[in-house]
């Protein structure tokens, strides 16, 4: 959930071991973790029997660990769609769709948005869609980001999103994204990369050094102490070697140590390696926790969590064909990257991918007939979730909420309200999102912010405002939002899992329920 747009295992489930990576631009991930402690891998009962019960939770936590990056978790949200047979388009061919069929394509290796067309679709019937987004608060290497101080080596970053960067220091820390590589055919490769030991940390100052800290509060200057450690600068053993390092670390936008790591994750050559771009990733693996295990414990739940839920509920409610047999609208999910910024990039909410999309298929299955009105008609006939996590009421800071509106974990997703429109729910369309719940008895909570307190958004106003879909905003309610490392209830996970599942299912027929006087 972004701020920008404000003017502001006790682990049960047992976690598989590192391995390497295929490194490939879409590459089919082996569910990757950081080295954990020993009781990590425990097995327990618990998770054959969660996931007999219907439970994602499981994997989710799979889906976290592999998703250091939004690159990462795109990456890994592809390769489930092609294992649940979903076809891969490019938009930069013709498409040639059917009723039936199940399709995805992606955006720069950080947005996706993926689709299945009911085998009763007539033009002019509506998109059913999910959208979150794909990114989270984090450090990223500058451009040049080699330096040192005292005699160590530092790594340069700038701050993404509105993150509570005080919660970044005295972590183990490593780096994952996007690496283009030069071929041996002279061609370019992007491909991922993960680092799973830790190599970084921004350490804190010690107590005897800042006497005030718990009184007067800690104070980061962000440019200056959010700097993490690498390594100790290599000795020079002789003048030679001192010259030749001098004129290496002059030519190095970053450190040669750096790019040796990155040059044996990737198995190539230091010199192959023509650009990157890095997350700052925290290493410690993603768990259950709290004394019954009923909270998860990780980085990048918001929005990670709401973006796997809408994945797994289009692939589970289109898993056989008859699931589409008598649908007569279109399911879709939207993972948008750069929400946490603004979403005004190409691959951002704010670009028209999805309804670029939207009209392409509408062009598709009308062989490019298309009637009057018939893509505006199609939008009007739509509707749309924006998921986004919420803020759960704080037990230590309960006054921050209106007194009336505390979404409380293990109590259903939440619908949040904003008269200003900072979301972009109304009263209809958040009545029709609950009667879909109600199908399954799921309950759900609403949220609006205090008059005297700032509110966030999501990317439910801009994609309702670009185009005139009816939106709801919504949430699963979470603790330490922004922070490296969130809370949020076990429960809600599976709750929002099978209340978007259920809108895929129900949907067509509940809409067609409302009347207009």
């Amino acid at each position: 959930m972004s701020i920008t747009r404000l003017q502001l295992l006790h682990p049960l489930l047992p976690i598989r071991p590192p391995s390497k990576l295929t490194h490939s631009p879409f590459y089919a991930p082996k569910f990757l973790t950081s080295t954990l402690t020993a009781h990590c891998f425990s097995t327990s009962p618990t998770q054959s029997q969660e996931r007999r019960d219907g439970s994602i939770v499981g994997d989710l936590l799979d889906y976290l660990n592999e998703s250091w990056t939004h690159f990462h978790a795109t990456a890994e949200a592809k390769r489930q769609l092609i294992d649940a047979g979903f076809h891969l388009l490019n938009e930069n061919d013709e498409w040639d769709l059917k009723p039936g069929g199940r399709y995805f394509f992606t955006r720069n290796m950080s947005c996706l948005v993926a689709f299945a067309i009911g085998e009763k679709y007539t033009v002019g019937n509506g998109f059913h869609v999910i959208a979150a987004h794909t990114d989270s608060p984090c450090l990223k290497l500058k451009p040049k980001s080699a330096s040192s101080k005292s005699n160590c080596l530092m790594v340069n970053v700038q701050t993404y999103g509105g993150g509570l960067w005080h919660t970044w220091f005295d972590r183990d820390l490593s780096v994952a994204g996007r690496v283009i590589v030069k071929g041996t055919d002279g061609s370019f490769i992007q491909k991922l990369v993960k680092v799973e030991r830790p190599l970084l940390r921004v350490p804190t100052l010690a107590i005897h050094l800042d006497r005030t800290v718990n009184t007067d509060g800690f104070k980061p200057n962000l440019e200056t102490h959010l700097v993490p450690l690498f390594a100790i600068k290599p000795e020079e053993t002789s003048q030679e070697s001192k010259d030749e390092n001098t004129v290496l670390q002059s030519k190095s936008v970053h450190h040669p140590l750096l790019m040796q790591i990155l040059a044996e994750e990737l198995s190539c050559r230091t010199d192959d390696i023509v650009s990157i771009e890095l997350n700052i990733c925290d290493t410690q693996a993603s768990c259950l926790g709290g004394g019954n295990n009923e909270f998860i414990y990780s980085g990048r739940l918001d929005n990670l969590a709401s973006s796997f839920c809408a994945l797994r509920a289009l692939i589970d409610s289109c898993k056989v064909s008859s699931d589409l047999s008598n649908e007569p609208a279109m399911r879709m999910v939207a993972l948008f990257d750069n929400e946490e910024v603004g979403s005004s990039s190409v691959q951002g909410a704010g670009a028209p991918t999805m309804f670029q999309a939207m009209r392409r298929i509408v062009g598709c299955l009308t062989h490019n007939k298309v009637g009057e009105g018939a893509v505006e008609r199609t939008i009007r006939q739509s509707f749309l979730v924006s998921a986004d996590m919420a803020h759960g009421v704080h037990p230590n800071f309960m006054d921050k909420h209106e007194e009336h509106h505390r979404p409380e974990m293990q109590k259903g997703l939440v619908i949040k309200h904003n008269a200003n429109q900072r979301y972009a729910t109304n009263g209809i369309t958040a009545f029709l999102f609950k009667e879909v719940g109600n199908i399954l008895k799921l309950p759900t909570q609403e949220f609006v912010v205090r008059n005297d307190m700032g509110c966030g958004s999501t990317i439910g106003p801009i994609l309702a405002s670009g185009v005139g879909i009816r939106t709801v905003d919504c949430g699963i309610p979470q603790l330490s939002m922004h922070s490296v490392r969130e809370v949020c209830a076990k429960d809600d996970i599976d709750t929002a899992y099978k209340h978007f599942k259920a809108f895929f299912q129900y949907f067509s027929s509940i809409d067609k329920k409302l009347q207009v006087d």
